[in-house]
């Protein structure tokens, strides 16, 4: 019998109709295939109903199920449907992997709507860091049929006891929004806890088959996803692509004038006025920004230049509440707020009908992010989904164009696989050992099945071994880093305090100690790092969840605050830093810097900013899509060297320092570095040695590893990425709750240990993987490599002038920034800007003498 016949089949698209709903072919597709026992990946655009094209295949496959059990006892008058070969089995059946907790809240709604009204007596759960305690004892009494989970709780299932249990009667596996856990060690959290659940299944229950399936929009490697997340041959796997296109208005904000001299967050509090009457004409609008401080500066912003909106504005970051951001997502669906600003904590697969618009504040540096964002409005099949763009300063409007090509043309950005994360396989193992134990051959072949370890070597096995059994070479002597030991054929942890603490910190994501904001009448705000909290005074006002709170005192580990009379306060700043720009968004920016000034499009974003790039022309040059600027410029600060390979701040970062230690290689002279998403600053005291004829040789790829190294600190930079390696791998316990070990102790701590290894065990391979981070994360080295092949392609111009010009100004704000409060930093741009226009001004009148004296 075809699917399409089958009982089940007929149930579902009944219901459909009922609803005046019809699946799309991409959702039957994939119902057909999972009837057929493959794995695979659905690739469709936001809000054509990706969920249900997997959710709906297990719910189909469930009641096919029951229709046959009950056709048999209809038929064998013998049969009984108390006989338990004809039960239904109760346990779970479907894993739901999600990276968000507000995207786990939102699925669970809809699942479970959709089992009321089908009469499917399934039970949907949540499991991650917000479920409490007595719903997880719930769960382990009895699992629900669904269930939506973290990698982290993953892994803390993993870490029970009798683990089998939970998983006996388990059909599927999903990962959704698998783009978004893709490029991360959270990606190979999942990876790992699949690899064991499907061994499990394997040993216990061979005939048993087990689907793994991915879902995600916006991703550019689609079959390299599938091979990440399904790389088992016994499995047949299938790619399902939507051949839908979803309809996305972009827009601009455009200021009224155009600074002829921009720089960063400039622009983007002045264009709030303009903001205002886009929120009051939709229903409900999400504000994205980049950052949590940058969120918390903009509710302020907007409520300061509207009072109206207390109490229609909210503010969503990780670090508010879990009830009050539960209480937001609620107002949300229920369309009691007009608008919400919001991080990444919201960009992902929610489904909040009433929004209807979307705002982007600042670039989001890369395409799929925006994309991501803008599925957020019109969230429905055939709905278009409205996404404004805010510069923050003129040159955005760029990148605007840009992104819109590219969303024109589906230019997406890859998302690359982490692998040989050994920090995560040491904390995995350690995990496993703290559940049921395991058998290191097994474990092994399990291991070497996933993309993360496929290239893992029997040594390197041998060597993580002798690592959590006896610490390695280095720290045999310390009893504590022997947590693993050989028990009735099975490594266990057999201390209960370190399967406790173990516990505590599985998990990839690694933050600064954080500590909850509470109310002295009760009632808590959220979270800020102590580090933010360990500069401020009694008295002192910050700013959380949109509120200003005044601190009072720390007390058995909390901050405590009341509300604060005054109207503006510091901004707490979270870790993470600046997102850096896509390789993809930087070469079409590229091509749209020719655009702008040859004139050759249609985008009201280049029309914008002509002027700006006229004056660019008639003061320097505006580099074309085959050339590459460099501006060398004199002013009483010094000899300034500015260059633009359009890289990403990181990229630039690097081949700054590369620059200058090739300089410093031809003469001996000291710089201070600069840089923005575009360029970079070389400043010095001495005139820089550079001409056409050494240019090339400058900017060449040949020995580039090498000279990275002596460029740059690599061990400083291993080091820093050595402190979340060893959080992660467990070599640094993180502290309990309420009483975190402080950050600078954990850097001192990983630090110590870093040095160790660096003298005593050179061959330690969490050593090698902090270089190996901070080469191919934060150096980015093959995408350093491909800009300097491409710069020797590109025909060099070489722009000699004696003031700030319009591409490099930015970068010149960016090194004052750091040095400067913001009033100090105002009256020095404002001198700025007014003697580049005086120079221009007497450039003009020079020039209409001449033309005078000639006439």
């Amino acid at each position: 019998m075809t699917l399409t016949n089958s009982k089940g089949y007929k149930q579902v698209i009944k219901w459909l109709k009922l609803n005046k709903k019809k699946p799309f072919k991409f959702q039957t597709d994939a119902w057909q295939y999972y009837a057929e026992g493959y794995s695979g990946l659905v690739n469709a655009p936001t809000g054509f109903g990706k969920t249900f094209s997997l959710f709906l295949a297990v719910v189909v496959d469930e009641l096919n199920k029951r229709a046959e059990r009950e056709a048999i006892i209809l038929k064998d008058k013998t049969a009984k449907k108390s006989d338990k070969k004809f039960k239904h089995e109760t346990g779970l059946k479907l894993i739901w992997i999600t990276p968000l907790r507000s995207l786990a809240k939102d699925l669970a709604r809809a699942m479970r709507e959709v089992c009321d009204e089908l009469e499917l007596d399934w039970m949907v759960g949540v499991r991650n860091g917000d479920t409490s305690q007595s719903e997880k004892l719930k769960q382990k009494k009895q699992m629900p049929e669904v269930l939506i989970i973290t990698p982290e709780s993953m892994h803390l299932l993993l870490a029970q006891k009798s683990t089998f249990n939970y998983f006996e009667h388990l059909q599927c596996i999903v990962a959704d929004e698998w783009h978004e856990l893709l490029g991360s060690k959270r990606g190979v959290m999942a990876e790992l806890a699949i690899s064991r659940i499907k061994g499990l299944l394997q040993e216990k229950q061979p005939e048993r088959l087990l689907r793994i399936w991915g879902i995600s929009a916006t991703i550019g490697n689609i079959d390299q996803a599938l091979d990440v997340l399904v790389p088992y041959d016994d499995l047949p796997k299938a790619i399902i692509k939507a051949d839908i296109e979803k309809k996305i208005v972009i827009k601009s904000i455009l200021p009224d004038h155009i600074d002829m001299l921009p720089w960063a967050g400039h622009l983007g509090h002045k264009l709030a006025e303009k903001l205002l009457p886009i929120i009051y004409k939709s229903k409900t609008t999400l504000i994205f920004t980049n950052t949590r401080g940058q969120a918390e500066l903009w509710y302020q912003t907007l409520l300061a230049k509207d009072e109206n909106l207390a109490g229609q504005l909210a503010i969503h970051h990780g670090s508010i509440d879990y009830e009050l951001r539960n209480w937001i997502e609620d107002s949300i669906h229920s369309g009691v707020l007009k608008a919400v600003v919001s991080t990444s904590s919201l960009d992902l697969g929610v489904d909040f009908k009433p929004v209807d618009t979307v705002v982007q504040i600042g670039s989001p540096k890369g395409v799929a992010r925006f994309l991501q964002r803008a599925g957020r409005s019109g969230h429905s099949p055939y709905e278009t989904s409205t996404i404004y763009f805010l510069p923050t300063h003129a040159l955005e409007l760029v990148e605007a164009a840009a992104i819109k090509e590219a969303a024109r043309t589906q230019n997406i950005e890859s998302r690359e696989p982490m692998v040989m994360s050994f920090d995560v396989l040491i904390q995995y193992l350690v995990t496993l050992a703290v559940g049921d134990g395991f058998d290191d051959e097994k474990i092994f072949f399990e291991v070497k099945q996933t993309h993360a370890f496929r290239e893992l070597l029997p040594q390197e096995w041998n060597w993580i071994m002798q690592f959590i059994t006896t610490g390695g070479d280095s720290l045999t002597a310390y009893t504590e880093f022997s947590k693993v030991k050989k028990i009735e054929g099975l490594w266990k942890v057999e201390s209960r305090q370190m399967a406790m603490r173990h516990r505590l910190h599985i998990g990839a994501i690694v933050s600064d100690a954080m500590i909850k904001v509470k109310y002295l009448t009760g009632g808590f705000v959220g979270m800020v790092e102590e580090s933010f909290v360990s500069k401020m005074k009694p008295g002192n006002s910050f700013t959380l969840a949109g509120r200003v709170l005044e601190f009072i005192m720390i007390k058995e580990m909390m901050v405590m605050v009341r509300k604060s009379k005054q109207k503006t306060a510091m901004s707490p700043s979270w870790m993470g830093g600046r997102i850096s720009l896509s390789s993809n968004l930087g070469s079409i920016l590229r091509k749209k810097y020719n655009e702008t000034l040859d004139k050759t499009h249609d985008d009201e974003e280049l029309d914008f900013v002509l002027p700006l790039f006229e004056r660019q022309a008639k003061v320097s040059h505006v580099p074309k899509d085959d050339e590459f600027l460099i501006e060398l410029i004199n002013t009483k600060d010094g000899y300034h060297f500015f260059a633009y390979p359009f890289e990403g701040r990181q990229v630039n970062e690097i081949m700054a320092s590369l620059i200058a230690y090739r300089l410093g290689r031809v003469k001996p002279i000291s710089f201070s570095i600069a840089m923005n998403d575009y360029g970079f600053e070389l400043l010095s005291e001495q005139p820089i040695p550079l001409d056409e004829a050494n240019i090339k040789q400058l900017f060449s790829p040949v020995n580039l590893s090498d000279d990275i190294i002596a460029s740059i600190n690599a061990t400083e930079m291993a080091r820093r990425k050595f402190r979340d390696i060893a959080c992660i791998s467990g070599l640094v316990f993180q502290g309990y709750p309420g009483k975190y070990v402080a950050n600078k102790h954990l850097q001192s701590s990983a630090g110590l240990f870093f040095n160790v290894f660096t003298d005593y065990d050179k061959h330690n391979l969490l050593l090698r993987q902090a270089y190996d981070e901070a080469f191919y994360q934060q150096i980015e080295e093959p995408r350093l490599a491909a800009a300097l092949h491409r710069i020797q392609a590109s025909k060099v111009v070489i722009i000699n002038t004696d003031r700030y010009t319009p591409l490099c100004f930015p970068i010149k704000v960016d090194s004052l920034r750091d040095n400067m409060s913001s009033e100090e930093l105002g009256k020095r741009i404002e001198r700025m800007t007014a003697e580049a226009e005086k120079k221009s001004s007497a450039r003009k009148t020079k020039r209409f003498k001449q033309e005078d004296e000639e006439t």
